[in-house]
């Protein structure tokens, strides 16, 4: 069976500290603290002193003043590595913990996932070819030496920096290392920990080159356990669950998270509130649980993604550069039909290209199929549309050649509607109103991801009242924008109404509008 040492690594909290501690150790664990030498002395002690008639707990030899993208974080989880290695010999798993970590799931669960596939779990990405980093230093990480910290010695930092980068001081990478990307946190074998070390002890060079790069955490261990070990052998994830905002910084949980962290694929969450003092009760209780089942929904990060994003949708802040450039064509006529079932326009968009010579695609920025012609490589991916969308539809009416077009949009696409109508074309919507049942929400809660298959039934009544009004508040933004080419027709209106729209929004006679109108099953579900 699986015996875990924990690599935590902390700098406050010693109560918590030593909490940690024993429940980990009181499943048949191990713990390695190192905390942090810039800490208060006294808190070290008092950890020390708590601890010190618990066999199953070692301290790092050295401690490391740690500060943030510095080497000694790396440094100081190696010390914890090496004195975990040497005091527990029985130990098959290291598994890096802080002191914000907390488990989401027991112990025996635990050991039976790691029993389960004989690998390393930790997240590794090429660091040139992935957008792992989403913002600031990418290369300038490696390429130039960094000896102060960005945060602390901010003018020491950037005019080292400034002064290489004039001066072409930039340097190589070692020739046989590909660099690797990923989360600091980690669970590692007893044989992956051990050629790690051996590695250490045996590339000087190396440990060189990493003590003078920026955030070394996100790349030392991720680099040189993919060096060690076959990639078939590496599991490129991370077991402790963890979501950033928008601006970088981690989420914190809370009393009310606890079956949400539940449902995670996740043995351990960071980070817990300090102040969440009921939620850290129960999941301590829980570590020590025998016989819980988990059903795994792992819809958290859905979740936080729709609600931090209410009320933000659609919102830019400035033109890009490829949409700033040229019109869709003063004389063209571009005609949009904004659904929310999507079925519903497609079977409209089909009825347009059976009963006029109008040009009809579906879709375009949302499927890949959408009855799109061969545009010489703008239209191969999702992401080409969108970025170059006007070029897209230019192509569109070229190809077609004609002065009119009709494509689909999801109403949650405000943006793309507001700078289509913005534009000198005669720009038209035609919004498909819906009527959103309990069963059509809980469907579409499944497939944006809100929820799994294994998320309880209580979770998602909850939800369905927060996602009508969502959906719903989508088209009442879409009125909002008083659109001087607004038409619209809804499945409660009778035919004729809806011909009516259809038929000033296409420019078509009365009865095309019809016929249109009464297209079988226009509607259905």
């Amino acid at each position: 069976m699986a015996r875990i040492a924990f690599i935590l690594l902390c700098h406050k909290d010693p109560k918590g500290v030593v909490a940690q501690a024993r429940r980990l150790t009181g499943s048949g664990d191990y713990v390695s603290i190192h905390f942090d030498g810039r800490a208060n002395m006294r808190d070290f002690e008092m950890i020390r002193a708590a601890l010190a008639d618990n066999p199953s707990v070692v301290f790092a030899q050295r401690r490391w003043k740690c500060g943030w993208g510095e080497w000694s974080l790396v440094g100081a989880t190696l010390e914890a590595v090496r004195a975990a290695v040497a005091a527990f010999p029985l130990a098959t798993h290291f598994y890096m913990l802080s002191g914000d970590c907390m488990p989401i799931k027991s112990a025996e669960y635990a050991h039976g996932f790691l029993d389960g596939e004989d690998c390393d779990y930790i997240e590794n990405f090429d660091f040139f070819e992935s957008d792992w980093i989403k913002t600031g230093f990418k290369e300038e990480r490696l390429v130039y030496r960094h000896w102060f910290n960005e945060r602390t010695q901010k003018w020491l930092f950037y005019t080292s920096y400034e002064l290489q980068k004039r001066f072409g001081l930039t340097r190589a990478v070692p020739a046989d290392i590909q660099v690797m990307i990923g989360s600091q946190w980690w669970c590692l074998r007893r044989q992956t920990v051990e050629k790690v070390l051996n590695f250490c002890a045996g590339r000087p060079e190396v440990m060189g080159f990493f003590a003078t790069t920026w955030v070394p955490d996100e790349t030392f261990f991720q680099t040189i356990v993919a060096h060690v070990v076959p990639r078939r052998e590496i599991r490129s994830r991370t077991l402790t669950y963890l979501v950033f905002t928008d601006y970088g910084m981690p989420v914190t949980f809370y009393n009310d998270h606890y079956d949400l962290l539940l449902g995670q694929n996740y043995l351990f969450a960071r980070k817990i509130s300090p102040e969440a003092i009921r939620l850290r009760e129960r999941l301590g209780a829980l570590w020590t649980a025998g016989g819980v089942h988990f059903p795994i929904s792992n819809e958290a990060t859905g979740l936080f993604r729709f609600v931090t994003a209410r009320g933000r949708v659609g919102r830019r802040f400035g033109q890009r550069f490829w949409e700033a450039e040229g019109s869709l064509g003063r004389d063209n006529s571009l005609l949009l039909v904004v659904a929310k079932k999507w079925h519903v326009a497609k079977r409209l968009t089909d009825a347009i290209r059976r009963h006029t010579a109008i040009p009809a695609v579906d879709f375009v920025f949302n499927e890949i199929e959408a009855h799109l012609p061969d545009l010489g490589g703008v239209e191969t991916t999702l992401e080409k549309r969108d970025r170059h969308r006007r070029a897209l539809i230019r192509l569109l009416f070229q190809h077609f050649e004609s002065h009119r077009l009709v494509l689909c949009l999801d109403p949650s696409a405000l943006h793309l509607i507001q700078d289509l109508t913005s534009d000198k074309a005669d720009t038209r919507v035609l919004l498909i109103d819906s009527q959103f049942d309990d069963d059509y929400l809980r469907g579409h809660i499944a497939r944006v991801g809100l929820a799994g298959s294994e998320t309880a039934p209580e979770v998602i009544e909850r939800l369905l009242p927060m996602v009508r009004a969502d959906l719903e508040h989508e088209a009442e933004r879409l009125r909002d924008m008083d659109l001087a080419g607004l038409h619209s027709m809804a499945p409660w209106r009778h035919a004729e109404e809806n011909a009516a729209q259809l038929a000033r929004f296409l420019d078509v006679p009365a009865e095309t509008g019809l016929a249109l109108a009464r297209t079988d099953h226009l509607f259905s579900d």
